[in-house]
């Protein structure tokens, strides 16, 4: 990164701008994240202005890469991070989630379930089977613009949208 011309020292700390810009990461996505890992704890200076460690920016790139790369979900996520499973082999996180996990990536279905065989009171369960079909970085998009809405709905109902 450079500022003003200047080489920041690779222990230096980063404003949210940088790290944004370092990681083609929107600014409000990185406060986003910071609600939902509580892992991640950026100094918060006057005017509530963000530095962030290295070992901060470090862990945005861990998150990025198991949200965008890897496919996980915030809670899959949330639970690796829990369990201390970041820094690992990314085939051993799969495996010790197990297959039962709702947040672990899954393969999808042989196919999309007929709708026209389906009772229209399983309605609902030909939905669920039928999002499982879609790929695991579709889904989790989804899944994390669904997050963002309710927290710009909570932002709202609470007046710091204003």
């Amino acid at each position: 990164m450079k500022a003003r011309g200047i080489a920041k020292s690779a222990t230096a700390f980063r404003t949210i701008s940088e790290v944004s810009s370092e990681l083609d990461v929107p600014q409000h996505v990185l406060r986003f994240w910071e609600g939902k890992f509580p892992q991640l704890r950026p100094l918060k200076r006057g005017g509530g202005r963000r530095y962030y460690r290295p070992e901060d920016v470090e862990l945005l790139r861990q998150i990025q890469s198991l949200l965008y790369g890897e496919g996980y979900t915030i809670k899959g996520v949330q639970r690796l991070l829990k369990d201390g499973q970041v820094d690992g082999d990314p085939e051993n996180r799969r495996g010790s989630l197990g297959l039962d996990e709702p947040d672990a990536l899954e393969t999808p279905l042989e196919g999309p379930p007929d709708a026209a065989d389906a009772d229209p009171d399983e309605a609902e369960e030909v939905s669920d089977a039928a999002s499982e079909t879609m790929p695991s970085a579709v889904r989790q998009a989804i899944a994390q613009a669904l997050d963002e809405l309710k927290e710009a709905r909570l932002l709202l109902a609470n007046g710091e949208g204003k």
